[in-house]
């Protein structure tokens, strides 16, 4: 069984109703034209980041390293120095894109570590394949690691 509202509540309803409809509107609509607005709060922000933009990695050159080349391990040997700096550019290119994520150790755990570890696959690599007709070259690990420059 349903009570009818008196004809005033139901324009009062109404009237409320609508404000509130015009209220939430309003605020959508405002919300929307801010969205797009840049942050005002630190007019510092991009020059900042210009600023904190990272440097290059530099590895070791490994080919200058090498002893002499067996003409049988030539090509397996050019294509790890290839892969070397493949690994390189990669690393290079995480840097950059990057930049402002993690903590104070993210380059070293996330970028040179990583790549470390790529690298001293590779060098081993080549010194295996240099093993494999010659004397094999011990200490090639040692070129493995990379530094950031600034």
């Amino acid at each position: 069984m349903s009570r009818a509202l008196p004809k005033y509540n139901k324009r009062r309803v109404a009237l409320i109703g609508g404000a509130a409809a015009v209220a939430l509107s309003g605020a959508v609509i405002a919300g929307t034209a801010l969205a797009g607005t840049p942050s005002t709060s630190n007019g510092n922000d991009d020059a900042q980041t210009l600023a904190a933009l990272p440097g290059t990695i530099t590895c070791p050159d490994v080919a200058s390293q090498l002893p002499e080349v067996p003409a049988s391990a030539q090509a397996e040997v050019d294509r790890n120095l290839a892969l070397l700096d493949t690994q390189i550019d990669e690393a290079n290119k995480r840097l950059q894109s990057t930049v402002g994520q993690g903590g104070p150790n993210f380059v070293q755990n996330a970028i040179l570590g990583p790549l470390e570890d790529k690298r001293i696959s590779t060098v081993n690599r080549i010194a295996t394949a240099i093993g494999r007709t010659a004397e094999k070259p011990t200490g090639l690990d040692s070129l493995a690691a990379c530094t950031l420059t600034e």
